[in-house]
């Protein structure tokens, strides 16, 4: 369900005011809403609905869900709405993601609702915020200084987002209580050997503040790249430091089967 032809154009989501905005409004702004197969993680492949919301706290330079962060679009659904097209599909699988699904305290009001109806949910987030919620698997990827929007990388040109994303990209209490409330995996995009050093400095301060263990088997690379010809540079080296440093890899299957299609 393409909701975004019809969306409002928000550009400035992101910030305070408009992070807070849907509390007193109805429903969740969603920027598209579809069936298709998981493309990410420990269960690609499993054909899964998609809630995709709006609005994103980060900037990373090479986002893939570039109409809900850079460019945010959205038309609002109300939570009956979303729930009637999820269940219009065939399907037990859900996932919430963004943009960052878990600015929105509605995400909370929706999960609760798919639990009631027996739906396997998985949030994709990147690690700055923890709700309350349930959550079968959290799929959370930790922002490497490599997304940061540096002058030589910024979208827009503008430099506004660098040192806000830069500041706000790990929230390790918030990491902490992702790790320890619900089975987790920790999903990192990748780019080349650069990345190992901070991936397993993160680790470390990770596994040093939470209550619970956290596995090597839990932490996934996943090559950089929103474009077949951009994950053909990436994929093959990201899989040698997965074998190299004992995690686990992980392809980006909806970029191999339809390159960088919207709703897959």
């Amino acid at each position: 369900m393409p909701v975004s032809d019809s969306a409002d154009r928000t550009s400035d989501i992101g910030t305070d005011a408009a992070e807070t905005a849907d509390e007193t409004a109805e429903g969740l702004p969603i920027n598209e809403l579809f069936y298709s197969l998981q493309g990410e993680g420990t269960l690609a492949g499993v054909p899964s609905v998609f809630v995709r919301t709006s609005g994103c706290n980060l900037r990373c330079w090479f986002c893939d869900s570039y109409h809900t962060s850079w460019e945010p679009t959205h038309a609002r659904m109300t939570l009956a709405e979303i729930l009637a097209e999820i269940e219009s599909h065939d399907a037990d699988h859900v996932v919430l993601t963004g943009g960052e699904p878990l600015l929105h305290e509605a995400s909370t009001t929706l999960l609760e609702a798919l639990d009631e109806r027996g739906y396997h949910t998985t949030v994709e987030t990147n690690g700055t915020i923890y709700r309350d919620a349930p959550i079968d698997l959290a799929s959370v990827s930790p922002k490497l200084e490599s997304s940061t929007p540096t002058p030589d990388r910024d979208p827009t040109g503008d430099g506004e987002w660098e040192a806000r994303h830069e500041a706000d990209r790990i929230d390790m209490d918030a990491l902490a209580r992702l790790v320890e409330s619900y089975d987790v995996q920790l999903k990192f995009v990748v780019t080349d050997a650069e990345d190992m050093p901070e991936i397993r400095e993160l680790l470390a301060d990770l596994r040093a503040v939470a209550d619970v263990p956290v596995s090597d088997d839990d932490v996934l690379l996943m090559p950089e790249g929103a474009t077949r010809d951009r994950l053909a540079e990436t994929r093959a080296r990201v899989a040698d430091l997965a074998m190299e440093y004992g995690f686990r890899y992980t392809p980006r299957l909806h970029v191999d089967l339809w390159n960088d299609a919207p709703e897959t």
